[in-house]
């Protein structure tokens, strides 16, 4: 059975490498992988951590490139990938644009579409921005879905959508427990980590708070927000540390640039590569995030995650209480944060909750129905 793995971003990466580990391994199986490079820095990193070698690479990415260009593009590189591999199963994976065209380009030519992480709904078609209509639109092309829990599955047939729909846990998972055993096995790799945060900021006798952010629609006022929160969170604690590993988007940069800059207790460094953002989360005292990803990788190392958006496609953790939603207002920032930094029942609480996104064998369940598909 021939198959296809289309991504382009650094979290399609991320939650494809474990499967197209599994299914490599087996023989029932031919995989090609096409990658159309949306990101393409962040993309290759991860490639060569997982040893993953693409078949196809469409290096679709342009400075300042419109969803327009992009989504016009995909759909006629794509058209010459699928001509010249014939698959007889196309993988997606998430809400990206990649995976939406991914879908929308099998469908054209009548190739079979399975959707990993389906059924994510925010209910807001606006948030994230183009994410949930991607993710809805590859949800009714797709022909089989694997659900990442039960309410996604809900989410899907809510929408008619109820054949071939499995609940096996998110591929998130898999990808965080393999990544932190190729560090721990990788003494020299392990050791470059290690050096490199100790050269920038005092991990062992304090609170470490990991930030992320890169949220198009939290650009302008609510980015400024969240700066000027975190700002009062370091003014007003001794004992943190606050990284933020800065998105290259300038929307990003401008506004964390200058309101966080030249502050001690706040460390402002380049994007992470994969290894070294999962070390460093297993590393932190609590996570401040707008990433879909973190909101399922955190709670499986006991970090607890507040959520810096107004709505969440990952309501599940939220109603596990592995994470809160505590949007782009300032107050609302800074109250959460010190809450779990002084409570420390508040905090054992949100670290002792149960994963709601799986237990890390996610690919292998995948693995085991495709094989009698």
């Amino acid at each position: 059975m021939k198959l296809l793995f289309i991504f382009g971003t650094r979290p399609e990466t991320i939650k494809m490498a474990p499967l197209i580990k599994v299914f490599k391994d087996n023989p029932k199986f031919n995989i090609k992988v096409c990658v159309t490079a949306q990101h393409r820095e962040m993309l290759d990193q991860v490639l060569n951590f997982f040893d993953i070698k693409p078949d196809y690479d469409l290096n679709i990415m342009k400075p300042n490139q419109t969803l327009f260009e992009l989504t016009a593009n995909l759909i006629k590189r794509l058209e010459d990938v699928l001509e010249s591999s014939k698959p007889d199963l196309i993988f997606i994976q998430g809400d990206t644009t990649t995976a939406f065209v991914g879908a929308l380009a099998g469908f054209y030519k009548k190739i079979k579409v399975a959707h990993i992480e389906a059924g994510l709904r925010s209910h807001n078609k606006y948030s994230p921005f183009p994410e949930e209509i991607n993710r809805i639109l590859a949800g009714h092309i797709a022909d089989y879905h694997f659900a990442p829990t039960e309410k996604a599955k809900e989410n899907l047939a809510k929408e008619d959508i109820k054949e071939n729909v499995w609940v096996v846990g998110n591929t998130v998972i898999d990808a965080l427990f393999l990544g932190l055993k190729i560090i721990d096995e990788n003494r020299d790799l392990k050791s470059q980590i290690e050096s490199y945060f100790n050269s920038k900021f005092n991990i062992q006798n304090s609170k470490l708070i990991l930030v992320t952010g890169h949220r198009r629609e939290s650009f302008g006022k609510p980015f400024e927000n969240i700066c000027y929160a975190l700002r009062e969170i370091a003014d007003a604690n001794d004992d943190v540390e606050i990284v933020y590993p800065v998105h290259l988007n300038p929307n990003v940069q401008e506004p964390v640039k200058r309101i966080l800059s030249n502050h001690p207790k706040i460390h402002l460094i380049e994007p992470l590569s994969y290894p070294y953002l999962i070390w460093l989360m297993n590393k932190a005292y609590l996570i401040l995030t707008d990433s879909g990803g973190i909101q399922e990788e955190a709670p499986s190392l006991g970090k607890p995650v507040l959520v810096m958006r107004d709505v969440t496609e990952r309501i599940e953790g939220i109603n596990a209480g592995t994470a809160k939603l505590v949007g782009t207002d300032k107050d609302r920032i800074i109250k959460e944060t010190l809450l779990l930094l002084k409570n420390k029942d508040e905090y054992e609480r949100m670290t002792k909750a149960v994963n709601p996104y799986g237990d890390g064998k996610a690919s292998m369940r995948i693995l085991e129905i495709a094989k009698n598909m």
